[in-house]
């Protein structure tokens, strides 16, 4: 088909819930320390479901770090809550995917020297190879998600893609906000801000994730045509102290009263 270009001429988006999907990754690292079967993820996925949790998200990444090949369907069988597959864009992710079929697959970038992803994907740089994955997960009935950074040459190549979804790095804005650089949280924020206006306007859903905590959250939150936040590592850390419960439970809160 032929490529679309964005346009901010649609009617902007009007502010909508707010979703909050839990990476439990980090359960699956501290299992994967000491080998074994504990922590389980499967039962924190069952705790996100139980507090009111939108969705689970998982990264299933090729060196395994995190979660692991079985854990997939496990995780499917325990709860109804949506399952977001985290994942490269190769061939081995694609055949997963194809064969758990998750509510929704994001493409990420993966490095395996990195600790952890530290960018958003060159959606506009890899056409070639993007195409045929999100072609063949949209075709199996699997919501696609681009994880780019908020710039428009990627939401165009989103758009040209075909994805429905993007999720916006947030990384850069979650550094600023803890170096207290104000001038750049205004920047980042107001560059995200732009962009999932932009997305929106052009029946992209944005989202956004990384980095976000209780204390950065609601200036994200409050973005007005953001649908869904994804949180992970924060909340799993949280977690050591307070439970996970309660640090969704607050997560959820400060989510709210943003919106």
């Amino acid at each position: 088909r032929q490529p679309q270009s964005l346009s901010p001429r649609m009617n902007p988006s009007q502010a909508r819930p707010l979703r909050l999907g839990v990476n439990i990754d980090h359960v699956a690292t501290i299992r994967n320390a000491r080998g074994g079967d504990h922590p389980d993820p499967v039962r924190a996925a069952e705790i996100v479901a139980a507090v009111g949790g939108d969705g689970i998200t998982a990264h299933l990444r090729e060196d395994r770090r995190h979660i692991r090949d079985e854990d997939l369907a496990r995780i499917q069988a325990a709860t109804n809550l949506p399952l977001n597959l985290e994942m490269a864009a190769t061939r081995e992710m694609l055949a997963i995917a194809l064969r758990h079929k998750p509510h929704a697959a994001c493409i990420v970038p993966e490095k395996r020297e990195e600790r952890t992803t530290e960018g958003g994907l060159d959606a506009a740089g890899m056409d070639n190879t993007l195409a045929p994955i999100v072609e063949e997960l949209r075709a199996a009935g699997i919501r696609v998600s681009l994880f780019i950074e908020a710039d428009e040459r990627q939401l165009d190549a989103a758009l040209r893609l075909g994805a429905p979804v993007v999720e916006f790095h947030t990384g850069e804005y979650a550094h600023a906000f803890l170096d207290g650089d104000s001038d750049k949280v205004t920047r980042e924020l107001k560059r995200i801000a732009d962009m999932a206006a932009l997305a929106a306007k052009n029946g992209i859903e944005p989202h956004a994730g990384h980095g976000l905590t209780f204390e950065n959250v609601q200036p994200i939150a409050a973005i007005p045509q953001i649908a869904e936040l994804n949180i992970g590592h924060y909340l799993i850390g949280e977690a050591v102290f307070v439970g996970l419960e309660n640090a969704i439970r607050r997560m959820r809160e400060l989510m709210d009263a943003a919106r």
